[in-house]
């Protein structure tokens, strides 16, 4: 019924706890998950969790903060990575200027060229931007890789932002803040977005949604980001559930 569209299984937090994580995750209705690469190690782990999982599939790439560590030869194990069975997307890339843990015309060279890399491989994107809307807007219309696919991850800007990306043909992913008693702006998102345009994610471990914040989190949790979507917008949670399961289905190419 649910589909977390991202999920840091491969987390070393998760180590020798997996099977009980997955289990946990099926009990809750949880279908499919997305595990995605971060850099060129948590790439290969995300493939391996893959392969040991049938309800687990990967996507391959480099996170902003590590773009410094970014090369031509990452570029071409990215490429070759992305044949690779249940490998299913490029990500997560983008643009992180809270951190700025990379330069950031260095972050904005790699994520350019994963971009490329996404539309030649004709595979979908996965983006993270942290306080960096205007330059990520502006190179994902110069770059175009709507035709091929692209979500927002852990969408947090305003609702006007989502509803130019819906426009450009973008999915917006909406994680376990959302259930937090501040999330006005998301909520504002969530009511903006029509719901075959929406994901659901728990970016575990991070960003756990009420009612277990503060504690580490799992895929199992997703249930509540779908729930706080179906209270939102006044529908079923199994609408929410199968719907946001079905955009996640077909953006990634899972029959």
């Amino acid at each position: 019924m649910l589909f977390d569209s991202h999920a840091h299984l491969d987390d070393k937090r998760f180590e020798n706890e997996r099977d009980e994580i997955i289990a946990n995750a099926k009990e809750a209705g949880v279908e499919y998950i997305l595990n995605p690469g971060a850099d060129f190690e948590s790439s290969v782990r995300a493939i391996e969790v893959a392969k040991k999982y049938d309800m687990v599939y990967a996507s391959v790439g480099m996170h902003p903060h590590d773009a410094k560590d970014m090369d031509e030869i990452t570029l071409e194990l990215f490429r070759a990575m992305a044949k690779k069975p249940k490998v299913v997307a490029i990500g997560e890339i983008g643009l992180d200027y809270h951190y700025d843990n990379s330069p950031r015309d260095i972050q904005q060279k790699w994520f350019i060229e994963q971009i490329r890399l996404a539309k030649e491989l004709k595979l979908p994107i996965i983006i993270h931007d942290r306080d960096a809307n205007e330059d990520v807007l502006r190179i994902l219309k110069e770059e175009n890789p709507f035709d091929t696919g692209v979500v927002l991850h852990c969408f947090s800007g305003s609702a006007e932002l989502a509803r130019q990306y819906v426009k450009l043909g973008a999915y917006i992913s909406i994680a376990g803040p959302v259930t937090y008693k501040n999330a006005i702006k998301t909520v504002e998102v969530v009511e903006a977005v029509s719901l075959d345009r929406l994901f659901i994610e728990t970016d575990s471990p991070y960003l756990t949604p009420m009612p277990h914040r503060g504690k580490r989190n799992e895929m199992a949790y997703v249930q509540f980001v779908a729930d706080k979507i179906a209270q939102i917008k006044g529908i079923s949670y199994e609408m929410v559930a199968n719907q946001t399961k079905e955009n996640a289905k077909k953006f990634f190419g899972i029959k």
